[in-house]
């Protein structure tokens, strides 16, 4: 078998050799600083994730192992797949045109370079990762009598080891890489070492991949810049409202319910694709909350005070700024449960103040919730608990990690070789400097959340209980505009279709294109993709897919006409501040600022 091909220059062996040895001098300098323990860990110590990596891996192993039939005909698949690739690359040599025996799916990114199939030792090494973990990963598919959630667990987990072993990562076996540090001999790796050492740094010991250049953008100043004041303040909140851009107004106000995992401004990244801006210049009155970034003083704020102080509080600010006490609301993902748990509650206790609630991409029934359950099982919880109660909080990087881990190849593996094999810094992505700019989970709060929806499904089952009062969702009478997308991993189609059937009065399901970000932030201006609707939620999600109507363009417009027609009436434009609530600054005020 031949040998990688020659690059189009000969490298300068001497450089090569320089930048070598600074390269091996600065990768001891890294790995010395990644052994250091970070403050509050057992240095040596392996992450608690490994443990639960490898308990589940070896539950799969041990399946396999009490049948050993079984067993010899997996490894005979496996050798006849390489005997065929090891015949396929012979012909290859001697000039012959072969289909592959194991082609990359047809988006995939990691192969797109020419010589992962032009040459043939790229080419076998691309076929022989491919083998191998669609294998492995038929390993676990097939392995009887796992239950469901440790295949879940082994199915991602493998999806985890399949993103770190691809030879696309790694300078010898991917051609691209070869290709680049032959010519600039060694330089770019100096370039990722140094950027390598920065993220250790930045992480405290830990390495956190930088996704974008943080030094492009700054809140307040080019991103989240939409005109509006704080006009209300307590422990757990700010509400904004946004300056109107219109004469006249919706006399029902509007109020947004961000989720507290992330920060609210992903609804305002820019003039360009804000949806707040977007809202507001259709005659809406917009008030925002913008959570705190916890710390140990929240360690016992729980779910019923982020509804108390949270959204209960911005009811009360919204009527005594604009006199209305009818609001129509939205929540975004876990904002949406949230606000789902509210309407609950207030359908309970004879609350009538929110008149209609828009969900975006929000679980209610978490039976179908997707991978983020694959960390949310009795004793992963318990370690999460654990480690809340020493500092009264998660800290921000886990939950991003998580999400992070969701998509592999996307959003950790590109960066890696990008940043530290390329040794490119990464461009400047708004998007992504929202994404990295994490928030932290109180204690109370996130163990609530995770044993009562991702563990115990407790409000889908009506066994909810906050504030003394059992929730059922059925008596949520409210209408509801429930949207999902195609393609996201935090809140799956089908699992926010499921839980459509929760609600107690009419529910208009739509279901956009793309995923958990982009099928919202999706502006009329520039849409990306389209959008479908079909009336009741009934059947299956393939049968309303097949029955529904496919729409061109931003699902926002076809939105505002369902809130428009619930409450038509229009009053003079309310300007932030000059109310019963004063301004107490301006947006995007500063809690939003705290970075963890």
């Amino acid at each position: 078998m031949t040998g990688p091909q020659t690059p189009p220059s000969v490298p300068d062996f001497e450089a090569l050799s320089r930048n070598a040895t600074l390269f091996a001098e600065a990768m001891g300098r890294n790995v010395s600083n990644m052994l250091k323990a970070p403050e509050g860990t057992v240095p040596g110590a392996p992450p608690e994730e490994f443990g639960e990596f490898s308990r589940t891996l070896s539950a799969v192993a041990e399946r396999w192992m009490t049948d050993p039939q079984k067993s010899l005909e997996a490894q005979t698949r496996l050798s006849e797949s390489f005997l065929s690739l090891w015949g396929h690359t012979w012909l290859r040599l001697q000039g012959e045109t072969r289909p592959p025996v194991a082609a990359p799916e047809p988006k995939d990114p990691r192969f797109a370079d020419a010589e992962w199939t032009t040459n043939p030792y790229f080419d076998f090494i691309k076929q022989s990762y491919l083998i191998l973990m669609r294998w492995a990963e038929d390993l676990v598919e097939e392995a009887e009598g796992l239950d469901e959630h440790t295949r879940h667990k082994a199915q991602f987990y493998m999806r985890q080891v399949a993103g770190a072993l691809s030879p696309s990562n790694f300078v010898l076996t991917n051609p691209e890489l070869l290709r680049q540090t032959l010519t600039e001999n060694g330089a770019n790796l100096l370039r990722g070492l140094q950027m390598l050492q920065e993220d250790i740094q930045a992480g405290k010991g830990e390495l956190r991949v930088r996704q974008t250049d943080f030094t492009s953008f700054e809140v307040g100043r080019n991103v989240a810049v939409s005109p509006g004041e704080v006009v209300f303040r307590n422990d757990l909140i700010e509400l904004i409202q946004y300056a109107p851009s219109t004469e006249t107004v919706l006399k029902r106000p509007f109020l947004i319910v961000p989720p507290w995992i992330n920060k609210f401004y992903i609804l305002d990244l820019n003039p360009q694709k804000s949806f707040i801006k977007w809202m507001v210049d259709q005659g809406l009155t917009v008030f925002c909350i913008s959570w705190v970034n916890p710390d140990e003083r929240h360690a016992d704020k729980d779910f019923e005070s982020y509804m108390r102080e949270g959204i209960e509080a911005a009811l009360d600010a919204i009527g005594t700024a604009t006199g209305e006490r009818e609001v129509a609301a939205a929540g975004y993902c876990v904002g949406g449960t949230l606000l789902a748990v509210t309407l609950a509650h207030q359908a309970a206790t004879g609350n009538t103040r929110i008149k209609s609630a828009t969900l975006l991409t929000t679980q209610v029934d978490f039976t179908h919730a997707g991978d983020l359950k694959v960390f949310a099982d009795e004793g992963q919880i318990r370690q999460v608990e654990a480690r809340m109660a020493e500092r009264g909080y998660l800290d921000g990087a886990r939950m991003a990690n998580a999400f992070n881990m969701l998509r592999p190849n996307d959003l950790i593996w590109s960066y890696v070789v990008n940043n530290y094999v390329k040794g490119k810094p990464p461009s400047a992505f708004d998007l992504l400097y929202w994404n990295a700019d994490s928030t932290r989970m109180p204690a109370a709060n996130h163990a609530f959340y995770l044993r009562n929806c991702y563990l115990e499904n407790s409000l889908a089952q009506g066994r909810m209980v906050l504030g003394n009062v059992r929730l059922d969702l059925s008596r949520v009478k409210a209408p509801i505009f429930n949207l999902a997308t195609r393609e996201d991993h935090i809140a799956p189609a089908l699992s926010v279709f499921e839980g459509s059937r929760q609600f107690g009065g009419p529910v208009d399901y739509v279901l956009a294109g793309s995923g958990h970000i982009a099928g919202v932030i999706n502006p009329p201006a520039k849409p990306k993709y389209g959008y479908w609707t079909g009336g009741p939620v009934k059947g299956t999600l393939d049968s309303w897919i097949e029955a529904a109507t496919e729409n061109k363009g931003s699902w926002w417009p076809y939105w505002f006409s369902w809130l428009e027609r619930q409450a038509p009436e229009r009053v003079p434009a309310r300007q932030p501040g000059t109310g019963a609530l004063p301004s107490l600054g301006p947006a995007p005020g500063t809690y939003v600022r705290a970075r963890s």
